[in-house]
């Protein structure tokens, strides 16, 4: 009787053992409910926008060049000081003239000499054109006396004429190349005499004003150095008129319009500053990306409307981003863009319903980039999953992270 209820009690102990081992292995492979992010569908102002980095500019840049070849006195001003109109930002002395090394001496003074000897070739030539021209005048007088009397023909007599008045042009020639002589070498004389310094009691000085009140914006150096015509010296402007320029794809430069709004954002301070498109430019021009890519972008153009207290520190050449709005409206419902998927040839989200997921076909309206306008399919208040994975499908079971 022992034996047999011990064998009974050792039946019940495996028959037990195996219903818990079955139980174990149901509950291990049991599906286990999807952790998943929610958040609701919910109503209010939505906003398609295109963001693109800019940087400001000053409106109106004056740059002020040297007019001539000079020798620029050291500036005074520093980037950012202050300047009146009409003040003297810059000071050119006329140019020195170069020094002579014993090789250029010796040519410019082979040059005097050959001037002197040429002026005075002109001098001995004009000796010679005035004898020759008093000959023909008084061979005229004969002629004119003669012919008065009827002695000589009147071909004799236009002869005598022409000859007289051929001479008095050579004189007059030789004259002329007399005073180019002596120009030429009063030339080759300033060139030997005043090489490496100016003219004596020559000021040779050159004031360049301020053309606008302003601030300096740039200058090209700080020390005295020669400059030629056109050289950069300085740049001038007012910062407290300011635009931001931005360069932004062709594509998208089509979906913009004068008069659009702009958001600036991350300008330095928390809240974005108003502004509106004030011109886009009409060419594109090609910039190679980050990637090595050829990209066709154009110039937009914004004017501030914020005031001037709001954004005191900005300054030229700031980095900042530009949002611009493409369209707004204040009461829309929407859901996060990053719940929904294309289904089909449409669209459709996840709602976590009662610890499930229930496929939902929707309509959709403007995209933005975080919230997408929805025009049928869910509700306001409806819980959607966020980010769903491949692997979700329609009843899954859920948990809601928290």
């Amino acid at each position: 009787m022992n034996v047999k209820g011990l064998l009974i009690r050792r039946r019940v102990g495996q028959l037990l053992g195996a219903v818990a081992l079955l139980a174990l292995l149901i509950w291990g492979f049991r599906p286990v409910p999807r952790l998943v992010d929610v958040e609701p569908v919910t109503r209010g102002p939505l906003a398609v926008t295109l963001v693109a980095e800019g940087r400001t500019r000053v409106v109106e840049r004056y740059r002020i060049s040297a007019p001539v070849d000079g020798q620029l006195q050291r500036l005074e001003l520093e980037v950012g000081d202050p300047v009146r109109a009409g003040q003297v930002i810059a000071v050119l002395d006329a140019q020195v003239s170069p020094v002579l090394d014993r090789r250029s001496q010796e040519r410019a003074r082979a040059r005097l000499a050959s001037a002197e000897s040429d002026l005075a070739a002109t001098h001995a030539a004009v000796t010679a054109a005035e004898a020759s021209s008093n000959l023909a005048r008084m061979e005229l007088e004969r002629i004119e006396h003669l012919a008065g009397q009827g002695m000589v023909s009147r071909t004799q007599l236009d002869q005598s004429r022409a000859e007289s008045l051929g001479r008095d042009a050579e004189l007059e020639a030789a004259r002329f190349r007399v005073q180019s002589a002596e120009r030429d070498r009063l030339a080759a004389l300033a060139e030997l005499e005043y090489a490496g310094e100016l003219a004596a009691g020559e000021q040779g000085q050159l004031e360049l004003r301020a053309p606008i009140a302003g601030v300096v914006l740039k200058r090209e150096s700080e020390s005295a150095r020669v400059v030629h015509a056109g050289d950069p010296i300085l740049e001038l402007g007012d910062p407290r008129a300011l635009e931001i320029e931005v360069d932004v794809l062709s594509a998208d430069a089509v979906r913009l319009a004068v008069g659009m709004r702009v958001r600036i954002e991350r300008w330095g301070q928390s809240s974005p500053l108003e502004a509106r498109i004030k011109r886009i430019e009409p060419v594109a021009f090609t910039k190679i990306s980050a990637l090595g890519v050829e990209e066709q972008r154009v110039w937009v153009i914004a004017e501030l409307l914020a005031p001037q207290t709001d954004w005191t520190r900005l300054g030229d050449g700031y980095r900042v981003n530009a949002r611009f709005v493409l369209w707004e409206a204040e009461d829309v419902l929407q859901a996060p863009t990053s719940s929904l998927f294309r289904h089909g040839e449409g669209w459709a989200l996840f709602r976590a319903v009662d610890g499930r997921a229930r496929l939902t076909p929707i309509e959709i309206g403007r995209r933005g980039a975080l919230q997408t306008e929805l025009r049928r399919g869910v509700e306001v208040g409806a819980s959607v999953i966020v980010h769903p994975d491949r692997e979700l499908a329609d009843g899954t079971r859920i948990t809601p992270r928290q």
